[in-house]
This record gives C-alpha cells, sequence and structure tokens, in this order.
C-alpha cells in the first residue's frame, strides 16, 4: 500500500512526542524506585484508568476479537467477555484492599500474607516466573502482532518491525518510569480509539461493504451477529458462553483479568492517590474496556468476512507474508489497508500506539518484578535507588529483546491467549480467597502453581502425542475443565494437610489490609482483644453484581443501536442507566 508523506508526519509526530514525554519524566523517575514504578503513590484515578484501558488496547487485541469474530462469531467473545466479572469483582472488594496494603509490587503481598521460606520462596520464583517467562510471553503476542501489522500496511520485515516498534518504546519506558508509561497511555489512548472508529466508518463506506445495513444483511456475516450462541448446538454453548461464565473467569489467571486483581491492575492501584482513587480508576477501566471498545474491532471483523471470506483470499493479497503468519487474526491489518491518506497515518500512529502502550508497561510491570522482589530482596538488599533504577532500566531492555526473540517464533495471538489460560487453571480461586480465609497458606499457592503448570504441559504437549487421555476437537474446553479440577483438588488438599501461618503473621496481616472477618473468625477468636472488622462484603459483592449487568448492559447497547434493534437497544440503554444509578447511591453509603 502507498503510505504519503502526511501519513509519515503524523507517525512521525507521534514517535516524537512518546520520547518528549519520557525525556520529560525522567529525571523526576530517576530519584528512586518507588518514584521510577509507583509515581510516588499520587496519581488520579483518571489517569491510572485511562492507562488500564490503553494497556489493554493491545495491537494484538483487535487482531484476537478479529480471529474470534471470524471463528465463531460475536458471541465467540465471551471468552473475554467473562473476564469483567474478575473485574467488577476487584473494583469492589480488592482495589481498597491493594491500597491498603502499601506494597511496591503485588508480589509483596507473599511475605505479607506468609512467612518463612515458603513464602520467600514464592516471591523470588514469582518475580522471575511472571516478570520474565509470562511476561515476555505476553509481550511476544503484543510484537507478533505488530509484525503482522507492519508486513500488511507498510512491507515491513519481521526484523525491521520489532527494532522500530521497540526502540523507541525502550527509551521511552525505561527514561520516564511508571510516569512516562502513564502519560504517554494517556496520549497514546486517544490516538488509538481515533484510529479504530474511524477505521470502522471508513470501512463500512468501501464499495465492497456498501454500508452498515448492507454489512448486517450480507450472507457471510449474518450468521455471526448474534450475542449468544446457537442453544441448539452444545458443542458452541458450552466452551463459548458456560465455561467462561460458570468456571473461567474465578478459576483462571489472566495477565490483566487476575481474580482478585494483581499484576499491572495491582501496580495502578498501588500507585493511586488513595482508596476511592484505586477503586474509580479500575471502575473506569472494566466499563471503558468490556462495555464500549470492542464495536470498532467488531464491524471490522465482519467486514472482513466479505472481503476476505477465507484465508487463501489474504494469502493471495499479500503473497509476502510468511505462511506460518497466515491466519484469521491477519484479517484486521489486511482490511486497514483500504483505508486513505491521511487515515492511514492516524490508524498506523494508532497501532503503533496499541503496541507501545501494552509493551511499555509490560517492560515497566516486568522489571518491577526483577529490581524489587528479585534483585534488591535476594540479590542486594542494601542496593541504591540509584541502582535499582538502573538495574530496572536494564531489565527493561533485556525483556524487550526476549520478547522480540519469542515473537519471531509465534505464529497465532488466540493460540498464546489459550496457552496462557490452561497454564492458570485451577489457580485463580486461590488469589480470591487467600484475602478472607486465613487458613490458606504458601503451600496451597505451591502446589497450585506447580500443579497447573505440569497439567497445562501434558494436555499441551504430552496428551496430543499419546492420547492418553481422549479429547474430541469439538471438545477443546475440557482440557481446561481437567486443569481447573486437577488443580483445585490438589491445592486443597495440600491445604488440609500442612500448617497454617503462624498467628503473628496473620494478625499482622489482618491489621493491615482490615479484610471482612468472617473468614478469619477462627483465628481472632483465639485473640478476645482483636477487632473483628465486619466490613461490607455482602453490599460490595452485589455492587459487583450490579456492575456487571450495568456494563453488559452497555456492551449490547452498544451492539443493537449498531444492528438497528431499537427497542432491545433502548431496553438495555435503560437497565445500563439504572444500574450507573444504584452503583452511585449505594457507593455514597460505603465506607
Amino acid at each position: 500500500m502507498n503510505i504519503s508523506y502526511i501519513d509519515w508526519a503524523i507517525i512521525a509526530a507521534f514517535f516524537v512526542i512518546s520520547m518528549l514525554i519520557g525525556v520529560y519524566t525522567s529525571r523526576k523517575a530517576g530519584t528512586s524506585a518507588k518514584e521510577f514504578f509507583l509515581s510516588g503513590r499520587n496519581m488520579p484515578w483518571w489517569l491510572l484508568g485511562v492507562s488500564m484501558v490503553a494497556t489493554t488496547f493491545s495491537a494484538d487485541t483487535p487482531n484476537l476479537v478479529t480471529d474470534i469474530v471470524r471463528k465463531n462469531g460475536v458471541s465467540g467473545n465471551w471468552v473475554w467477555w467473562a473476564f469483567l466479572l474478575t473485574g467488577m469483582l476487584t473494583v469492589f472488594v480488592y482495589a481498597k484492599l491493594w491500597r491498603r496494603s502499601e506494597l511496591t509490587t503485588d508480589l509483596e503481598f507473599y511475605e505479607l500474607r506468609y512467612g518463612g521460606k515458603p513464602a520467600a520462596f514464592l516471591r523470588a520464583f514469582r518475580a522471575l516466573y511472571l516478570g520474565v517467562f509470562f511476561n515476555v510471553v505476553i509481550m511476544a503476542t503484543v510484537s507478533l502482532a505488530a509484525i503482522k501489522i507492519g508486513g500488511i500496511m507498510l512491507g515491513l520485515s519481521p526484523i525491521e518491525t520489532l527494532l522500530i516498534a521497540s526502540v523507541v518504546t525502550v527509551i521511552y519506558s525505561s527514561l520516564g518510569g511508571l510516569k512516562g508509561v502513564l502519560l504517554t497511555d494517556f496520549f497514546q489512548f486517544f490516538i488509538a480509539m481515533a484510529g479504530a472508529i474511524g477505521a470502522a466508518i471508513y470501512i463500512l463506506d468501501l464499495p465492497e461493504i456498501g454500508s452498515l445495513d448492507k454489512l448486517l444483511t450480507h450472507e457471510n456475516v449474518v450468521g455471526k451477529l448474534d450475542f449468544l450462541p446457537d442453544f441448539n448446538d452444545w458443542n458452541m454453548v458450552i466452551p463459548l458462553l458456560i465455561m467462561p461464565l460458570a468456571i473461567q473467569w474465578w478459576a483462571t489467571w489472566y495477565p490483566g483479568a487476575e481474580p482478585g486483581g494483581g499484576g499491572y491492575i495491582a501496580q495502578r492501584m498501588l500507585s493511586a492517590k488513595d482508596e476511592k482513587n484505586a477503586i474509580g480508576a479500575t471502575l473506569f477501566f472494566n466499563i471503558a474496556h468490556y462495555g464500549m471498545r470492542p464495536w470498532p474491532w467488531i464491524i471490522i471483523a465482519l467486514a472482513s468476512l466479505i472481503v476476505f471470506p477465507n484465508i487463501s483470499d489474504m494469502q493471495a493479497a499479500f503473497p509476502h507474508i510468511p505462511v506460518d503468519k497466515l491466519g484469521d487474526d491477519l484479517a484486521y491489518s489486511a482490511m486497514l489497508t483500504f483505508l486513505p491518506t491521511g487515515l492511514i497515518g492516524i490508524v498506523l500512529a494508532s497501532l503503533i500506539a496499541a503496541v507501545m502502550s501494552t509493551l511499555s508497561t509490560h517492560l515497566n510491570w516486568g522489571s518491577s518484578y526483577v529490581v524489587n522482589d528479585f534483585y534488591l530482596r535476594f540479590l542486594k538488599p542494601q542496593a541504591t535507588d540509584k541502582e535499582l533504577v538502573l538495574v530496572g532500566r536494564i531489565a527493561t531492555v533485556l525483556l524487550m529483546v526476549l520478547a522480540a526473540f519469542l515473537a519471531l517464533a509465534l505464529s497465532n495471538a488466540l493460540e498464546a491467549f489459550n496457552i496462557l489460560l490452561q497454564i492458570g487453571a485451577g489457580t485463580g480461586i486461590i488469589f480470591i480467597l487467600r484475602w478472607f480465609w486465613w487458613r490458606i497458606n504458601a503451600y496451597t499457592e505451591i502446589s497450585a502453581m506447580v500443579i497447573s503448570f505440569v497439567v497445562a504441559i501434558f494436555f499441551e504437549s504430552i496428551n496430543p502425542k499419546y492420547q492418553w487421555i481422549s479429547i474430541p476437537e469439538n471438545q477443546e474446553y475440557l482440557k481446561l475443565l481437567y486443569g481447573v479440577g486437577i488443580t483445585t483438588i490438589g491445592w486443597i488438599l495440600v491445604t488440609i494437610f500442612t500448617q497454617p501461618e503462624k498467628d503473628n503473621i496473620l494478625l499482622s496481616f489482618y491489621r493491615k489490609v482490615r479484610p471482612a472477618a468472617f473468614g478469619w473468625k477462627k483465628l481472632l477468636d483465639r485473640y478476645p482483644s482483636e477487632k473483628q472488622e465486619q466490613g461490607q462484603l455482602p453490599m460490595e459483592i452485589g455492587l459487583m453484581l450490579v456492575g456487571s449487568v450495568m456494563v453488559y448492559a452497555t456492551l449490547f447497547a452498544v451492539g443493537f443501536w449498531i444492528y438497528g434493534n431499537v427497542v432491545s437497544a433502548s431496553i438495555a440503554t435503560v437497565i445500563a442507566i439504572v444500574g450507573g444509578i444504584i452503583i452511585i447511591k449505594s457507593w455514597k453509603k460505603m465506607r
């Protein structure tokens, strides 16, 4: 495709502004590790919330949504829409608990909640396991999306794309720390939204599409529009709807949607001014991420079914793309090649913004684990702040290099998404319960982590070869079900047959975080003088459910308005408004 000087100027301006933000925030970011990784714990909800949305507005996300829609229709998105339940639980139950903990990273939680060598092992291992291994996998999927965008839209080789995307991101991330990431995210978010919406509007007017009405009535699209899968086909209903809503959201661990909060979401909450700003940030994130943002991607995905109904059509249109990079997720980038001068510059800048915002967050988050939870805690406890910042900057560079190499080996974003879900199967419920049940100990988490990983390796690598457990091709969800069941039984048995944490450690955690006392009652009854916080957990869980209905109603209302279904759109809009009013009124009554 032809990129004009205007388009290149827009892209260049985007890079310059991103770099300037990094330079602007570099001096203050370099003063201390807490400033570099937490921005001095003084960030407002709106900046943190927008940053969370920008981070999840990764370039691989529209590719993933396109892959899902082309294969399973709009209803296939329940595989990630279900994580809204986790998000709302974090908003109303866990956000304030994280902020009260006053930790630097969420991995410090292990030595606040547990004691002794097992807690230290958990912190050190997960610092490398999550901060390096898992983090690199996530960044590699983002980089894979960048490779596909660069190949389709700019004709760049994978290596050329990675060099351009990673160098600028590493520079401003390593210079500006978290504050640089937050400010750049804020700028990049609006670029990304403008690009996605502008692209969707223009693509609807392509001669091949004609209009929104013609898109929605096209024979390739009609069967893909339903919000719910066909209940006459349970081979689709179970994996697309029942599994995500009944099990996946609470049982699995996935970056950005951790049950109980965690990862870069926890980092944002820990950097908030106070508990209210932590809650406001996560609430805004969930409303924007699930309720409003998906539809431009869905429209483009549906349009691609008309222009490129098969993968072979994309292969014919883009013969220079390596065969191992071809897939349904490529259709999003392919559709963007039809955009005109000016708009293509904005869209390219928006896609670059999506890549860079996600990479920068993961680089800062991952390096915070390496520095705070491994280097400072275990290698050099006496390290100065300047040394810690330097190590953080070096870790940022190395993480990007590792992610780039892995990206060259990957072929599909949905493939990586499913592998990560399988590895975390059965561990999610622990992250929910450990705040409220005193009996959970370090061995609970260690056993769950080991069992889930072994089960994932078995089902992803060993079982396909030897077929010890028969899993039909249309019942792949059974792997997740097996993983959740085996892991959950395993960690429950380990918890029962191992000693609880020492009372002094549990009481210290309870006093600092102040969770609802019902799950701590057996411990607290041994200490009559200890105040038992009753909390407002029933109300908080109720608000979580109301908030989930509100956001789903918002999501469906936008979809119904697009579909032209006025009655359903009006009903969904009213439900969303009522839900919002209930949340606002109830929130004023909460402590």
